[in-house]
Formats: C-alpha cells, sequence, structure tokens
C-alpha cells in the first residue's frame, strides 16, 4: 500500500496549525484571514511561537524570509532562534520576527525606484502560502518591499492581481444568483519541463555553465527525429534522480502528480497537482530549485534554460489556469450542457476579450532573453498570440455572431441551431499542440511562458486583464436594457464580445507561414523578441490598465520595464563575452589541432591541403568576427540607456553571434574527436545511463 504518512509532513498548513494553536488562536487567524485584515500582535506571538515548537521538532535551528525579488529567482538570509539574555542561552522567534524582516535591499534589482545608499527594505508574512522546512531552516514565504512601501519583488503585484480579478469574478458569479460566491480564486498548474546532462560533461563546456545554453555545436546523426525518447522507458538514472525529487517534494505537500521523458534527448517534465495560483507559483520555485540541487547529488545537472540546445526542442513551463469559487465551482467547466451554460460562457467570453485587447501583455510576460530562442521555432507556441476553443465551443460562440437570439428561454437554444447538442465530454476535442492558449476542457492552458521564469509575472497579466475584462463586462449587466433578465442581457454582451474580438480565435496550424500572414491580415501583433516586447510596459493603455487596478504605480511599473531592459543587456553581454573567450581559447585551437594532425601525416593529398585551405580561411573570419565583435560591444557599453543598449545588442552583436556560430558548426562534425577539448551534442544527449 501507497505510504501517504509522510505527505506535507515539512509544510506549516492549516492542519497543523489547528493541531498546534489554542483554539482561540486559531480561530481569531481563520477570521483574519477570511476578512484579509492585519494580525493583532497576540495573535502573532501565539502563531510564531507554535511555529518555533514545530520547526524545532523537525531539527530547525534557523529561520528565514523566502521572498522573490525581481531577479527572477528566490532570496533568504538565514537568521538563528538562538539568543540570549542576561547571559543565557535561549531560543526565541516572537511575532514580530514572524510577521516582519528587514534585508538589504540595495543590491536587488529596483529599475531606479531607490538610490544605491537606500539599503532599508522590508519583508511582510504571505499568510495565504505556508511555511515549510528545508534541511534545518524554516521557511517563510514573504513579499518584498520598499522603505516607502514599492513593490520590489514579484508576489506582492500578484496578490494584489488576485485580489482584483475576485473581486470583478465575484460580481458577475452574484449577479447570476449565486450570494454564497464571496470570493473566487485563480487556480494553476504549471508543467515543468528541464533538461539534464551529465555534471563532469557541463563543467566541461563554458558555455553551459556561464549562460546556460551551449553558444555551438552541432546536431548528432540522431536527434530527436525518431521521437522515440517521448514517453519512452526513464533511463535508471534519471529514474533514481526523480524518485529522490519525489521524497522531497512530497514532504513538502507537493505532489508531483505526472513525470515523464519529453521530446528533445535528455529532456524530461514534471507536473504537479493544480493550486491556488499564489501557493502553485511559490511550490513551483521550490520544484526549480529542488531540481537543480537534487541533480547535483546525483552528478547530474538540471538545465533550466529554455533553449540550451538549438536544433531540439526547447523547454516550457504550461500554466494551465482556471477560476474556482469559494463553493468549489469551476467558471470554466462547461459542463453536459454549455449552451445552457451562460455563466460559463460569460466568462469565456471574458478571457476572449481580455486576450484580445492585451495580446502584447501576454506575450510580453510569456518570456524572456531565453525564451526568444524558442517561441516560435517550430517546437514551441508561436509568438503571435491567439486562442484555440476546440470546435464544439468555437461554433457555439460563433452562433451569436452569425444569429443573434431574439428570444431567451432558458432550457431551449433552438434560435442557435444547436438544440441537438445534448451534452458535452469532457474533452470538447483534439487538442492543438501549436496554440499559445488552448482551451482544454475546464481549464486554459497558456503554452508560452519560458521553463526557467518565475510564473507569478504571467498570471500577474493574465488576473488584470481579466479582471479588467469582468469590470467592464460586470458594469455593463448591472446597467444592461435587459438589466432585469440578466441572462438575455449576458447573451446580447457575449453578442458583442465575439463580433469584435472573434480575430484572435484560430483552430489551425500556429507554426504554418500561412498562419503569419493570415495573423498579419487580422491585424495581430507578430513580436519577434523578448527585448521589443518590453515596450508594451510603457503604454498610455498599460499604465492605466495596472494603476487602475492598483497593481503598479507609474514608478513601479517603469521600474519594472528598466529591470527588464537592465537583465536583457546583461545576459546578451554575458553571452557575446563568453562566446569570444571559446573562440579565441577553445574554438580557434581546436581548428589549428586539426590543421598540425592533418600536416603530420607528411604528404598531404590534395583533398586534405583543400580542408587545411578551409580550415585557415575558418579562422581568418572567425579572427574578424571576433574583433568586429569587440568593436561593437565596445560601442555599447557606452549608452547609457538600457533600452537603447539592448536593442544595439540585438540588431549588431546577436548576428554575429549566430554567424560564427554557422561558420564553426558547419564543420565540427568534420573534425577528428581526439582534437575536441569538450563534450559535444552527443555526448550530452546521450551521456545518461540507459
Amino acid at each position: 500500500m501507497f505510504d501517504t504518512s509522510n505527505f506535507g509532513t515539512k509544510v506549516f498548513n492549516e492542519k497543523v496549525m489547528k493541531e498546534k494553536l489554542p483554539s482561540p488562536v486559531y480561530k481569531k487567524w481563520v477570521e483574519t484571514m477570511e476578512k484579509k485584515d492585519a494580525l493583532d500582535r497576540t495573535t502573532a506571538d501565539a502563531i510564531a511561537h507554535a511555529m518555533k515548537e514545530w520547526a524545532l521538532e523537525h531539527n530547525c535551528t534557523h529561520y528565514c524570509h523566502w521572498f522573490q525579488p525581481l531577479t527572477g529567482l528566490t532570496a533568504q538570509k538565514h537568521d538563528a532562534f538562538i539568543d540570549t539574555k542576561d547571559g543565557e542561552t535561549i531560543l526565541k522567534f516572537s511575532g514580530k520576527s514572524l510577521i516582519k524582516g528587514e534585508p538589504d535591499a540595495s543590491s536587488f534589482p529596483n529599475g531606479g525606484l531607490r538610490s544605491t545608499f537606500e539599503a532599508r527594505g522590508y519583508t511582510y508574512w504571505d499568510c495565504s502560502s505556508p511555511a515549510f522546512i528545508r534541511d534545518n531552516v524554516l521557511y517563510i514565504p514573504t513579499i518584498f518591499v520598499g522603505f516607502h512601501g514599492e513593490t520590489l519583488d514579484t508576489k506582492w503585484p500578484l496578490l494584489k492581481s488576485i485580489d482584483a480579478i475576485s473581486a470583478q469574478a465575484t460580481r458577475i458569479v452574484n449577479a447570476f444568483g449565486d450570494k454564497e460566491v464571496t470570493s473566487v480564486t485563480p487556480y494553476i498548474g504549471l508543467e515543468q519541463e528541464y533538461f539534464l546532462v551529465d555534471r563532469e560533461m557541463f563543467l566541461k563546456r563554458e558555455d553551459l555553465f556561464l549562460t546556460g545554453r551551449t553558444l555551438f555545436g552541432t546536431l548528432p546523426s540522431k536527434g530527436q527525429e525518431l521521437d522515440d525518447h517521448y514517453f519512452g522507458a526513464i533511463p535508471e538514472r534519471v529514474h533514481e534522480f526523480m524518485k529522490d525529487v519525489n521524497s522531497q517534494l512530497w514532504e513538502l505537500g507537493i505532489y508531483a502528480k505526472s513525470e515523464h521523458n519529453e521530446v528533445a534527448p535528455a529532456q524530461f517534465e514534471l507536473a504537479p497537482i493544480f493550486n491556488s495560483a499564489n501557493v502553485a507559483v511559490d511550490q513551483n520555485q521550490i520544484i526549480m530549485d529542488v531540481l537543480q540541487r537534487t541533480a547535483l547529488k546525483h552528478n547530474l545537472v538540471c538545465l533550466l534554460h529554455e533553449k540550451p540546445f538549438k536544433g531540439v526542442n526547447g523547454s516550457g513551463k504550461h500554466n494551465n489556469w482556471s477560476l474556482i469559487t469559494n463553493t468549489g465551482i469551476n467558471l470554466f467547466d462547461p459542463g453536459k450542457d454549455p449552451h445552457d451554460n451562460i455563466q460559463f460562457l460569460i466568462f469565456a467570453c471574458a478571457l476572449i476579450q481580455a486576450i484580445d485587447d492585451h495580446p502584447e501583455l501576454i506575450r510580453m510576460a510569456s518570456s524572456n532573453p531565453g525564451n526568444d530562442f524558442r517561441l516560435g521555432a517550430n517546437e514551441a507556441p508561436p509568438a503571435i498570440v491567439s486562442i484555440f476553443l476546440g470546435k464544439t465551443i468555437e461554433n457555439l460562440l460563433n452562433q451569436f455572431i452569425e444569429k443573434q437570439p431574439r428570444t431567451y428561454e432558458k432550457t431551449s437554444l433552438n434560435e442557435f441551431g444547436i438544440s441537438s447538442l445534448a451534452y458535452l465530454p469532457h474533452d470538447s476535442s483534439d487538442r492543438n499542440r501549436t496554440s499559445p492558449i488552448a482551451f482544454t476542457g475546464n481549464k486554459f492552458e497558456f503554452r508560452m511562458l519560458g521553463s526557467s521564469m518565475n510564473a507569478a509575472s504571467l498570471n500577474v497579466i493574465i488576473n488584470t486583464i481579466m479582471a479588467d475584462s469582468l469590470k467592464d463586462i460586470a458594469d455593463k449587466l448591472e446597467n444592461h436594457k435587459y438589466r432585469q433578465d440578466k441572462r438575455k442581457a449576458a447573451i446580447d454582451i457575449c453578442v458583442n464580445i465575439m463580433k469584435a474580438h472573434n480575430r484572435i480565435l484560430f483552430d489551425g496550424n500556429g507554426y504554418s507561414n500561412e498562419w503569419v500572414l493570415e495573423a498579419k491580415r487580422r491585424g495581430l501583433p507578430n513580436i519577434n523578441t523578448f527585448i521589443e516586447s518590453l515596450s508594451i510596459l510603457e503604454d498610455k493603455d498599460t499604465i492605466d490598465l495596472f494603476v487602475r487596478h492598483h497593481i503598479f504605480s507609474i514608478e513601479e511599473l517603469k521600474s519594472h520595464a528598466d529591470v527588464q531592459y537592465s537583465n536583457y543587456v546583461n545576459i546578451r553581454l554575458i553571452e557575446c563575452r563568453t562566446f569570444l573567450h571559446l573562440v579565441r581559447g577553445s574554438i580557434i585551437p581546436t581548428l589549428i589541432h586539426e590543421i598540425s594532425m592533418i600536416r603530420s601525416i607528411g604528404i598531404t593529398p590534395q583533398a586534405l591541403s583543400k580542408k587545411i585551405e578551409q580550415y585557415n580561411l575558418l579562422i581568418e573570419k572567425l579572427s574578424n568576427y571576433a574583433d568586429e565583435l569587440d568593436e561593437v560591444l565596445n560601442s555599447i557599453v557606452s549608452i547609457s540607456n538600457k533600452k537603447e543598449m539592448g536593442l544595439c545588442i540585438l540588431k549588431q552583436a546577436m548576428p554575429l553571434l549566430d554567424t560564427m556560430r554557422a561558420l564553426y558548426d558547419s564543420v565540427e562534425n568534420h573534425l577528428a574527436i581526439e582534437n575536441i577539448s569538450y563534450p559535444i551534442y552527443e555526448n550530452l544527449f546521450f551521456g545518461l545511463d540507459y
């Protein structure tokens, strides 16, 4: 029998709180959470004491406020429980220590919100995400803000966006007569893709350990063409790694629902069960950390970069998103009679409107510098944002355009010509793997998100634009000419939404060139790179959107854009400098060794003489391009504006990298193995024990 006794044993969840806290304190905490009030000091002290005692039972010596700054990673500072009083050693952890911390804020990205000499920043306990234990440390999830309350992290905007969508979604559900619903929470499931490579080989690839991706290298004779790795037998070495990962996640209350080989060689996927958006994002950050740390224990390295290897599939993080009421109703569940489920249809139309109004925001929030090599590369969703609904739901919604009803009977919609539709199977149609956003039965799957990214940013965007769309619909429901008949008013609103926004719906091949032309005809944006997508953060409508829903101030939004521009610049500069070092310190010497080996034969056949000539010419070209890249980088670093600097790197430096890579990759397979000092793709792909 499967042992579930250790599930969540290292999580200070509600069950543990109920066991450890005095009944009045627990009831006070529940009331505070429901009302979203601040904890009083007495309650906070009682919770802190119980949390400390629980942590000590699990051999903890330290605690930390765990937060998510704008680096995309997590941060922590460990403080010991041990203290002194009157010369004696005591163990101390107060309500004040639980609720508030003060890490140095000066060295975290802030986009100009704070001066370098302004060090003070604060972390505040996020009561909606449970504390947990790793090793000997108690981790307390927190938000991170500046001295004046400015947002310096990804969690605080996420929490505000959750409140925003809850308020507007509740208005609509209440308008349809369900007064028991007092809140609506976004739930997400994050499918995490990753690569595993042998650690010793990884350390011999300077490009991999400095940039997370290979800057050169050509495919071996066999890659992913046979599709034999996908869902294949998991290698024994990887299986042992996965068992270790699952054991750790299980104790942290994270259930890895599925795990399997992905499409590319050495690529895998882990998918946990759904959770509330805030907790799910926290758990995904934990999952990524566990994957990387555990890999090292097994002499492996976990690569989370979106495109570590050119020529095979990259990695994403599919963001499955739905809305659940506090009474347990999934608002995206169409039920057996979707044509009669007007609440489902209004929420589906709301998302269609939201996505079509803000496709640039979805594209921007789904990507990072690494995802530039994945999106639209005939493997991942294209950079063009569209929605796939499946034939059943799309045909149903399109009826709103083709034939607006004049009568509104709850039990029949004969005027739509679909009264024969008796039920809807859970899977309404085949999945479209090329769609960036796909309806998959009772949720929407956002497939563009990069594998290494903190999912909070995308979900802030989804929640905010959906809240804005729902507010528009709720306002119209309350003021509609048919406001006494909410069903009739809702159908009329759906008609208008479908007429205005059906251009965003597409059920064909998103990888095709035909779709690029069709999307252009429809007026859908096609933004090819991450840095170009960032300009949407400077748009007046975007600023108004976030200010209107109290997610970001104007200054905070500008700072987030500045942080992203700086991040792009720094990542690309690291890649350029790394490649320059590799060209001069590894690639050219490899070619020189090849020439020396050929010449050592003595009598050189004509064919080999041509090889020498070819390699000499290649060395000359690579040297010249390297010198040119040096000049470009020297000119770029003098530019003070990060956006301008990034665009110069994109247009001037990256093409040189591509050119140099193409030159060397064209001959790599022709070189003698003994002259190559680094692991080639074949070693990296198939270096795991099978």
